[in-house]
């Protein structure tokens, strides 16, 4: 890997860890059309979040740390995802990080389950829906967020659409998506940089630096634009790129890897 590669996945990273559009398959693919195969990479592109997380943190930190009704909430969230994670963290590196298969059909299945969702119940989320969450929706939230141990599921999308379904409305649950990723991406990266920091060179730690940089910087824009987004429009256009993505990547691994 070099830095160029490093600013690459940072911006990868940074434009899709709160879009619903599986920041993880994001990088597994870049990572293949790159030419890239380590097992340095499977821990670099779980280490580089922590850009994003700071971008949140430099966003919400206020909120995130001075309001104790919101912390409480955001760990009730964390804690299915944190169970779960201790669980099956040794497979879900091993098996599912490499299999570019299961990737793409989750892609491909999320997007048609985006589109039908907004189709069938969009307009009562706008329209109608729930201002706060409660603990009971934040702990349902959680166990959403579990299904994005599965890469390609996106973890952005699993907690939007969590929410989405217990009536919250956008801004609300994409806002609590956002503070509840702190935790979760602090414990997943932490969790990799323990197990692994021994075997980082000197050069390992300038790439991830540079990785961990780029993806802040971007992921700051990216939070605000899905912000101002969502305030006009639905996910639609997100199932749709989500199709698109998958049968693209599809054709080209049958042709090209």
């Amino acid at each position: 890997m070099t830095i160029l590669d490093s600013i690459i996945l940072g911006i990868v990273e940074g434009i899709t860890e709160f879009l619903p559009i599986s920041s993880t398959a994001h990088l597994i693919i870049t990572g293949k059309a790159l030419g890239l195969q380590s097992e340095f990479l499977k821990s670099f592109d779980i280490t580089i979040q922590l850009g994003a997380i700071l971008a949140v943190i430099v966003l919400y930190g206020k909120k995130l740390f001075t309001d104790f009704d919101t912390i409480l909430k955001v760990m009730t969230g964390f804690l299915p995802t944190a169970a779960l994670g201790l669980l099956f963290y040794k497979m879900i590196k091993k098996y599912f990080m490499d299999d570019l298969n299961l990737i793409l059909a989750a892609l491909l299945v999320g997007g048609v389950i985006m589109i039908l969702f907004e189709m069938i119940y969009g307009k009562k989320v706008t329209d109608d829906g729930k201002t706060s969450i409660g603990y009971r929706q934040a702990f349902i939230i959680g166990l959403c967020q579990s299904l994005a141990f599965i890469p390609g599921v996106s973890r952005a999308a699993a907690t939007i659409f969590g929410g989405l379904a217990l009536g919250i409305n956008r801004k609300t649950i994409v806002e609590f998506s956002f503070l509840l990723a702190v935790p979760t991406m602090a414990a997943a990266s932490g969790l990799d940089i323990i197990k692994n920091a021994g075997a980082f060179s000197a050069e390992n730690l300038g790439l991830l630096a540079a990785g961990f940089f780029v993806s802040f910087i971007v992921a700051a824009a990216a939070i605000k634009l899905l912000l101002g987004f969502i305030q006009k429009n639905n996910f639609i256009p997100f199932g749709i790129y989500r199709i698109i993505a998958a049968l693209a990547v599809f054709i080209l691994m049958r042709r090209l890897w």
